[in-house]
């Protein structure tokens, strides 16, 4: 039977002493708050006693991180799917503030909308969707948790509210460690909650554009 709800749930902080973009980069681990956040997100789940029957992540090092947590509580092993993965990006392991300002970089920028510096948004949306789709037509009944990354989530979560994909990375509703739960009514995607069980004061989140 499909699932009754599906959690996507972004990673805890990561390990990025040099504030790069990490995107898609290998090695880019759990900090030791991040670690905590992804536990007060499984906690979450777990404390509103809706039973969990399928666990996915994407398969960079702190999406599988933020999943054992998941795996403690519920019992699940993680099912990794590429699908649900970071963007790619053209500012992989750079700063980002000292990139905006190279004049070289200045042609990423044209196209916001698409975006021209990643991956675009309409092809982030269509494989989201798809993931989706698979994990909760084929759960056995109960609720599902993806656990994905800041872009994918939020851009899904513009999708499914029919708003406009380009937006400012600067005001993206999709804090470390936070949780976007989507119900299905017939063939649409309905949001349904968005929380943030985490405390996040002083994290460093400048991993993604």
């Amino acid at each position: 039977m499909p699932a009754d709800r599906l959690h996507l749930v972004r990673h805890g902080e990561v390990h990025n002493p040099t504030r790069v973009l990490y995107g898609r980069l290998p090695n880019f681990r759990l900090s030791d708050d991040g670690r905590r956040m992804a536990r007060a997100a499984a906690e979450y789940v777990r404390d509103q006693d809706r039973p969990v029957s399928a666990l996915y992540a994407s398969p960079l090092q702190r999406t599988r991180e933020s999943a054992e947590p998941f795996t403690e509580l519920f019992g699940l092993t993680p099912v990794i799917d590429e699908r649900v993965i970071e963007p790619t990006n053209v500012f992989e392991g750079k700063v980002m503030r000292r990139a905006v300002l190279n004049p070289a970089n200045w042609r990423y920028f044209r196209g916001p909308e698409i975006p021209t510096w990643g991956e675009p948004y309409l092809e982030v949306v269509a494989r989201m969707d798809a993931a989706m789709r698979d994990a909760w037509n084929t759960s056995d009944g109960g609720d599902v948790v993806i656990v994905s990354h800041q872009l994918p989530i939020w851009i899904t979560h513009l999708a499914v509210a029919g708003d406009a994909l380009r937006h400012d990375p600067r005001r993206r509703r999709c804090a470390l460690s936070s949780i976007t739960s989507f119900e299905r009514r017939g063939d649409e995607w309905r949001e349904v909650s968005y929380a943030e069980p985490a405390t996040t004061s002083g994290a460093v989140d400048v991993g993604a554009v």
